[in-house]
C-alpha cells in the first residue's frame, strides 16, 4: 500500500487551488462559511502572525477550546510552520491544566473564555499570575519556563494576552517568502499533533502523532464510508479528541469534502444542521445518537440526505443501530475502533456489512495496518475465536509518548506491536469483537465476567434506554456485578424486575447483584463513559441505602 507522504498544509492548499469556491467549513446555526480558498488565506495570515510572535518549528502550541470556528485555523496554521498543536481537554480543571502545561512544555496557549462552569481565563491567571503585569511578548513564568505567549481566540482583550484579530494583523508584517521558507522545512514524518490520554495507567501522557499518522488514517476512514468531495459531514465530537480531528477533519480534508461543525453538542442543533445543509454523514458516540433519536422534536426534521457516518467511542446497542439505519436513513453507517496511540483507528466496519457485523463487531483492519490477538500472559498469537489482547502494527503507530520512553516501551513492544489493553476475539469472517478492557473485566470468586455480554443482554428489556456494567467491591467474592441503568422517559421497573429478567437466562454468577437506576454516567468531554468511576459511584449509592460492602 502506498502511503500519503504529504503534510496537512498541502491538502488545504490543494483544495484551495482546485475547488476554491467550494464550502469547506460551515456553521449552520450562524450561517458562517469558509470556502477552501477563504480558509487557506486565513490560515496563511494566522501562520504569519504566529511566526511574528516568534513561534517556530517544533514549538508546542496548546489549544483549549470547544469546536469554535478558528480551532481549525490554528490547526492548519501551526501545521504549515511545523509547530506541534497540543490539544487540551475542554473538561480540564486547574490542576489538570497545570500538569499538561508543564509536561508538554507549552510555549503558547490559545484559549476561549470558558465552557460550562469553567472560566478558562480566570484559571490561566491563577496559574500564570505574571500575565497581569507583564508586557505581551515578554512573559516569564516561574512555574512554566517554556511559556511565552497567550492567545485569546476571539475579539475580547485580556491583560497579557494577544487576540485573534491582532494576530491576523501582525501577520501582515511577515512576507510570503518567510512563510514559504517555513513551509518548505516541514516534513510528513514529523510530529504535528499531541493529544493527552490516560491510557491504561498513571498520569495522562502526550501521544505524539505525525502528518503521516493522521492523514493516512483519516484517508482510509473516509474510504470506508465511500467519501467523495460531494459529502457533507455533520461533526459533533470535540476536535481536541481523535474522533473529531482524525475521523472527522482528516477524513474530510483528504477527500475534499465539507464539514458542518457543531460547536458544542446539542441534539437539536445537530438535527437542524443536517436538514439545513443536507448533510450526507453524521458522527457521534452512541449517547449522542440516543439523544438525537429521543429528542421530542426528532420527527420534525428531514434527515433523508444522510447516508453514512461513524458511531464510535463505546459499544452500540443493536436497537440504537436499527433506529439510526431506519429513522435517520444512515444505511451505510460504520463502526470504528482504536486508541489515540494508533492515530486512532485500527479497525472499521464497511458500508456493505450487515447490521449484525455493525453491532456485534468493530469490523476488520484498515489497509496498511495489521491487527492480531495475543495472549496477554505469554505474548503468543491466538487463533480465531480465542480471546486475548487486541494489538496492531503499521503506519498508524504513534512516535511515542512525549518525554516518556518507559511508558512508550510498555505500550509498543520490540516487534512494533501497539498493545491496546482491550480484550477481543477475531471471528471466522475476519472481523474483530471487543469483549472488554483487561482492567474492566470483573473477577467474581475466580469467574471472569465481561461487562459487554451482560450489557447486551439487558438491552433486550424494552424499558432500558442505556446500561453500563462494572465491578462493585465485595469482601466475599472480590467483586460483584453492578448494573447502572438509565430508563426510557416514562418507564419504571424495579431491581427485582431486572433480576427476574436475568434469572434462568444467564449464568447465576453473571446476574447483577447490585442494580442502580441513574440519570447519567460519568463521562469524558469526548462522550466516553468512565467505567472506573462507576465503581466509586456504586459505593456512594450503596451508602445512601445504608449498605456497606467494604
Amino acid at each position: 500500500m502506498e502511503l500519503i507522504e504529504k503534510t496537512l498544509g498541502s491538502f488545504v492548499e490543494k483544495w484551495a487551488d482546485e475547488t476554491p469556491e467550494k464550502d469547506f467549513i460551515i456553521y449552520a446555526d450562524r450561517d458562517l462559511r469558509f470556502t477552501f480558498k477563504q480558509f487557506n488565506d486565513r490560515v496563511d495570515q494566522l501562520a504569519k502572525g504566529l511566526l511574528k510572535l516568534g513561534i517556530k518549528k517544533g514549538d508546542h502550541v496548546g489549544i483549549w477550546a470547544t469546536n469554535v470556528p478558528d480551532w481549525l485555523t490554528f490547526t492548519f496554521a501551526t501545521a504549515k510552520i511545523g509547530a506541534v498543536l497540543v490539544t487540551i481537554n475542554t473538561n480540564y480543571k486547574v490542576h489538570e491544566l497545570e500538569y499538561l502545561m508543564q509536561n508538554a512544555d507549552l510555549t503558547t496557549i490559545c484559549l476561549i473564555d470558558g465552557w460550562r462552569d469553567s472560566d478558562y481565563v480566570s484559571m490561566l491567571y491563577e496559574l500564570v499570575p505574571e500575565l497581569k503585569t507583564t508586557q505581551r511578548g515578554f512573559l516569564k513564568s516561574e512555574k512554566f519556563p517554556f511559556l511565552r505567549n497567550i492567545i485569546f481566540i476571539g475579539q475580547e482583550k485580556h491583560k497579557g494576552m494577544y487576540n485573534t484579530p491582532e494576530l491576523l494583523l501582525m501577520g501582515q508584517h511577515i512576507d510570503d517568502k518567510t512563510l514559504n521558507e517555513a513551509k518548505a522545512n516541514v516534513f510528513a514524518n514529523e510530529v504535528i499533533n499531541m493529544q493527552y490520554t490516560s491510557g491504561t495507567t498513571g498520569f495522562p501522557k502526550g501521544v505524539m502523532l505525525t502528518h503521516i499518522n493522521i492523514l493516512n488514517n483519516g484517508f482510509w476512514i473516509g474510504e470506508c464510508q465511500l467519501f467523495t468531495a460531494n459529502d457533507r459531514v455533520c461533526l459533533a465530537p470535540p476536535l481536541f479528541h481523535c474522533f473529531g480531528l482524525v475521523l472527522g477533519i482528516m477524513a474530510i480534508i483528504t477527500h475534499g469534502a465539507s464539514v458542518v461543525m457543531i460547536e458544542t453538542f446539542d441534539p437539536l442543533l445537530v438535527l437542524a444542521s443536517i436538514q439545513k445543509e443536507r448533510c450526507t454523514a453524521l458522527y457521534g458516540v452512541p449517547t449522542m445518537f440516543i439523544a438525537e433519536l429521543n429528542h421530542p422534536m426528532f420527527n420534525m426534521f428531514d434527515l433523508t440526505s444522510l447516508r453514512t457516518g461513524i458511531m464510535a467511542g463505546s459499544p452500540c446497542p443493536i436497537e440504537t443501530m436499527r433506529q439510526v439505519i431506519d429513522k435517520m436513513h444512515m444505511t451505510d453507517v460504520t463502526i470504528a475502533y482504536g486508541l489515540t496511540e494508533g492515530s486512532p483507528v485500527m479497525t472499521q466496519t464497511r458500508v456493505e456489512d450487515p447490521i449484525e457485523v455493525k453491532v456485534g463487531t468493530v469490523g476488520r483492519e484498515l489497509p496498511g495496518i495489521e491487527v492480531k490477538i495475543f495472549d496477554p500472559e505469554t505474548g503468543e498469537e491466538l487463533p480465531v475465536g480465542a480471546q486475548g489482547e487486541v494489538c496492531c502494527r503499521g503506519y498508524n503507530i504513534m512516535k511515542g509518548y512525549y518525554k516518556n520512553p518507559e511508558a512508550t516501551a510498555e505500550a509498543i513492544d520490540k516487534d512494533g506491536w501497539l498493545h491496546s489493553g482491550d480484550l477481543g476475539v477475531k471471528t471466522e469472517d475476519g472481523n474483530f469483537k471487543i469483549t472488554g478492557r483487561i482492567k474492566d473485566m470483573i473477577i467474581r470468586g475466580g469467574e471472569n465476567i465481561y461487562p459487554r455480554e451482560i450489557e447486551e443482554f439487558l438491552y433486550q428489556m424494552p424499558e432500558i434506554k442505556d446500561v453500563q456494567v462494572a465491578g462493585v467491591p465485595s469482601p466475599k467474592y472480590g467483586e460483584q456485578v453492578g448494573a447502572f441503568i438509565i430508563l426510557h422517559d416514562g418507564k419504571n421497573i424495579s431491581e427485582e424486575d431486572v433480576i427476574d429478567f436475568c434469572r434462568g437466562k444467564i449464568s447465576r454468577f453473571k446476574i447483577p447483584k447490585y442494580i442502580f437506576f441513574v440519570k447519567e454516567y460519568p463521562m469524558t468531554a469526548s462522550g466516553k463513559i468512565q467505567k472506573y468511576k462507576l465503581r466509586q459511584m456504586s459505593l456512594d449509592l450503596l451508602k445512601t441505602k445504608g449498605v456497606t460492602v467494604i
